[in-house]
């Protein structure tokens, strides 16, 4: 796997995926656990591009953040 994910998608990446997972848990601890799975497989996808550097989506579209010119290839 080709990195295709950095510097500010990265850090969106990573702020969004913990507050999806941190939503998800009070979402399961009010009984709603239809909506805390989907927030926290959702939270934690996000986690997994931002570590790994890698991103399915940005792959198929040809988009890579990882650089600084933030292009399209």
């Amino acid at each position: 796997m080709q990195r295709n994910v950095g510097g500010t998608d990265r850090i969106v990446r990573s702020v969004l995926g913990i507050w999806l997972v941190v939503t998800g848990a009070a979402a399961y601890q009010d009984g709603k656990r239809e909506r805390a799975a989907i927030a926290i497989i959702a939270g934690l996808g996000l986690c997994w591009n931002a570590m790994t550097q890698f991103c399915g989506g940005n792959y198929l579209l040809g988009v890579d953040t990882s650089t600084d010119s933030c292009l399209v290839e």
